[in-house]
């Protein structure tokens, strides 16, 4: 058993693992290249354009819900751009969790770690609520059931075999698109500025027709302009099972942005545009609920019903998607013994079955037991979190690490992960804004989990895991250069 204390405010206590660890615990090698990486990052988001979004007219209308988007989309631009450089150089199963490990130590990267699994077991269950909204207003059929079924098949399906998973969610996610592309062509004729602008001056620092709830709008809007993009930044959960991380990860991410960027421009145009702010500004299923309004088709037509069922796909997209990155974070952290070793153990055909199984069970739980919205809010403050301490990793080893090997270096290198970082600092603090107990549901989850890091595993971590090899060598380098 070894220490270390490098990087780190608290120690940590090594063990050394035979080989047969890890042939317990192995992915699927090479099973995506970029166009299955875009496809999956486009699918982690996708569900955003069909729900959740909208609340955000209720908070700060159009005007505001315009501007959060805006400020949002710079900040996933910016993040993507720092990313695809970290997970080009630093290739694991870890994601954020290994870059912040890097940066700053067992306990950076578990805190990073324990954030985006917030993330990632909430989003599943506000998902699951969205599903459940869009088949009750197809064929009436609502609540647990429905959850139950879909995080049984999905998850099932991703126990079967990445790859298997992976192709099926690129073909999913390009019938999301097809469906928002029909829903864009359908709504075109109907827009009217007008719409955008129907919600009622409610007063407030700066009110208007196009801020009717003042300056503090945009603020309150901020967390679901996220929701347009929120967990793109899940892709380098991936590297591990992509071919070619070096070259493939950051050409997958970018692709996924910009089409993640389009959809959202379009859909936050014409949604309101041509359904009317007011119209959908609460709506589980605002699209249905747009081309029903009166300022659009005025009831169900045979369009709208072929939007609300191949509109499935696109929440099935993200549902499905964001199991494989909540899988891959609880993997990793438990191959390197920051959780319970025996959640990364994997089955026959290289999935990590009780990575699966475990947080999907507390998804279903959470999509009985807490609204939709909330749900919403919980993720976007942990994914806040997980985005200040990655974006701080970038900025921290390009000034520590000068030399290291980059295969993709960010265009504009620390200001645009400080702009990434900026951003997602007034992110975190519009998510309390809004809904203070946000900081009820996070405390509890990071109070668990910082316990059983600080009590048991920070003293039986895994010394050969990838995202502590990275950091073995990095120590073995530094020696060498010290004797020399």
């Amino acid at each position: 058993m070894g220490t270390e204390n490098s990087d780190s405010i608290v120690d940590a206590e090594y063990e050394n693992v035979d080989e047969g660890y890890f042939s317990e615990r192995e992915l699927r090698k090479g099973a995506a290249g970029w166009i299955l990486l875009a496809g999956l990052g486009v699918a982690y988001v996708i569900s955003g354009d069909f729900a959740g979004w909208n609340f955000g007219l209720a908070e700060g209308g159009w005007g505001g819900l315009a501007i959060a988007t805006l400020l949002m989309a710079v900040m996933y631009t910016t993040m993507i751009f720092s990313l695809a450089e970290l997970s080009a150089t630093i290739p694991s199963a870890g994601g954020g969790y290994g870059f912040a490990r890097r940066a700053f130590g067992p306990l950076g990267g578990f805190l990073t770690g324990t954030a985006i699994l917030l993330e990632y077991s909430v989003a599943p269950a506000a998902i699951a609520t969205f599903i459940s909204a869009y088949l009750d207003s197809l064929i009436g059929i609502s609540g647990w059931p429905v959850s139950l079924a879909f995080f049984a098949v999905f998850i099932g399906i991703h126990l079967y075999g990445v790859g298997e998973a992976l192709k099926l969610m690129l073909g999913v996610t390009i019938v999301a698109v097809m469906a928002l592309l029909i829903f864009i062509v359908a709504m075109t004729p109907h827009f009217e500025v007008a719409n955008l602008f129907d919600i009622p001056v409610a007063g407030g620092i700066g009110a208007s027709k196009y801020l009717p709830y003042g300056m503090i709008g945009i603020w309150a809007a901020i967390p679901y302009g996220m929701w347009f993009f929120l967990a793109v930044e899940g892709l380098p959960l991936a590297a591990e099972e992509t071919a070619d991380p070096q070259r493939n990860m950051p050409k997958g991410m970018i692709a996924a942005i910009i089409v993640l960027l389009l959809l959202a421009a379009l859909v936050l145009l014409l949604g309101p545009g041509g359904g009317g702010a007011a119209n959908i500004a609460n709506a589980g299923d605002p699209l249905i609920a747009a081309m029903r309004s009166d300022t659009a088709y005025g009831g169900p037509t045979l369009t709208g019903k072929i939007i609300n069922i191949v509109g499935l796909a696109g929440l099935i997209a993200s549902f499905f998607s964001i199991i494989f990155g909540y899988s891959r974070q609880v993997f990793a952290l438990s191959r390197a013994g920051y959780l319970p070793r025996v959640l990364s153990l994997t089955s026959k055909r290289k999935t990590p079955y009780l990575a699966l199984l475990v947080p999907g069970s507390l998804g279903f739980l959470l999509s009985l037991t807490v609204d939709g919205n909330m749900l919403i809010l919980v993720a976007v403050f942990g994914a806040s979190i997980s985005y200040i301490l990655m974006m701080a990793a970038h900025i921290k080893l390009r000034v520590s690490e000068p030399d290291m090997d980059r295969p993709y270096r960010t265009p504009g290198g620390v200001v645009t992960s400080g702009i990434a970082l900026f951003l997602a600092v007034i992110a975190l603090i519009a998510g309390f804004l809004v809904e203070p107990n946000v900081i009820f549901y996070a405390a509890i989850f990071y109070c668990l989990m910082v316990s059983y890091f600080l009590l048991y595993s920070r003293h039986h971590l895994v010394a050969q895991a990838p995202e502590e090899e990275f950091e073995a060598i990095r120590q073995a380098e530094a020696a060498l250069d010290n004797e020399n």
